[in-house]
């Protein structure tokens, strides 16, 4: 019996069935599975209950859980930014910008996820739009969601856009990476096939071969990396729309980076050139925006008064 098929017997032995073409097609993934067959030392998902609290018929998810974490980070670093000498907010205000930005975020982030990644299918079972528990939200429209909700909170404040931007950009990477801690969590958007020794069985993966927890990832990188830089950077007096710049720049970079380890969504695929994602797509063009708007600010910043 040759490798290959001894491979092939062992997976459907242990797992019940076949092993995908895909991985017998490629030597590289073969040997992978030989791997994870053979010594079973690879890492693998802990499979949380995706139900944190259970109170009869009231069911309380982790991923709700962790959007609730990501309300109250704002609010309170929010809160630290209003109590800054001269920052020219107030505490109270952070509530009523926290509701707006959480509507933004909700809405903005469902609808973004339904038309840019899984349209057709929502079309053909709309009730799963509301299902927001079992995943799903983009962060590209959670962005748009959240850009149309500052645009109102400024005008009722009589604040200009940017002056609101500025001050909400600190408070959403930590509320960012708690939204992919609950990725993590659920077991789902989990990254590509990998032999790094990190590697990840995720039980809801139809090969159960290791890969990348890109969730991990996203919520190292996009929440505690991308916070510290901005945190770090809003804590002088900048130039009006240079704090929000320096988001789209740190987020933009960072994602499309990311998405070089993350499956991606199996009703798209590839959507150019065999490595391309929608993520990526959705990404690139903050970061030439972001450039050109600190360019913007800085020289408009120079400018005599």
């Amino acid at each position: 019996m040759c490798v290959r098929t001894k491979i092939q017997h062992e997976y459907t032995k242990t797992y019940g069935r076949v092993l995908p073409k895909l991985i017998v097609a490629r030597p590289s993934y073969t040997r992978l599975a030989f791997d994870v067959l053979t010594f079973r030392t690879m890492l693998t998902h802990p499979d949380i209950n995706p139900v944190a609290i259970s109170l009869g018929p009231l069911q309380v998810h982790w991923y709700g859980l962790m959007y609730l974490v990501a309300f109250l980070s704002f609010y309170w670093l929010g809160s630290l930014r209003a109590k800054q000498p001269d920052s020219g907010w107030k505490v109270d205000e952070v509530g009523d910008l926290l509701f707006y930005g959480a509507l933004g975020v909700i809405l903005g982030g469902r609808f973004g996820y339904v038309l840019f990644y899984d349209l057709s299918n929502y079309i053909s079972q709309p009730l799963n739009i509301f299902k927001i528990w079992q995943g799903g939200m983009s962060f590209h429209g959670g962005l748009l969601g959240v850009i149309v909700g500052m645009v109102v909170f400024a005008r009722r404040t009589q604040r200009t856009f940017f002056q609101v931007a500025d001050f909400v950009a600190p408070l959403v990477p930590l509320g960012y990476g708690a939204g992919r801690i609950g990725n993590f969590i659920n077991g789902e958007l989990w990254g590509r096939v990998t032999d790094v020794p990190w590697g990840m069985v995720f039980q809801n993966a139809p090969d159960q071969l290791p890969r990348h927890p890109s969730q991990l990832y996203q919520a190292f990188l996009g929440g505690l990396v991308i916070f510290t830089i901005i945190w770090l950077y809003s804590r002088k007096p900048r130039p009006t729309m240079a704090v929000s710049s320096l988001f789209l720049i740190c987020f933009g970079s960072y994602r499309f980076f990311v998405e070089f380890f993350r499956q991606p969504d199996v009703q798209l695929g590839f959507v150019a050139f065999d490595w391309l994602t929608m993520g990526q797509i959705l990404s690139a063009p903050l970061v030439p925006i972001g450039i050109a708007m600190l360019v913007v600010a800085y020289r408009r910043h120079k400018q005599p008064a």
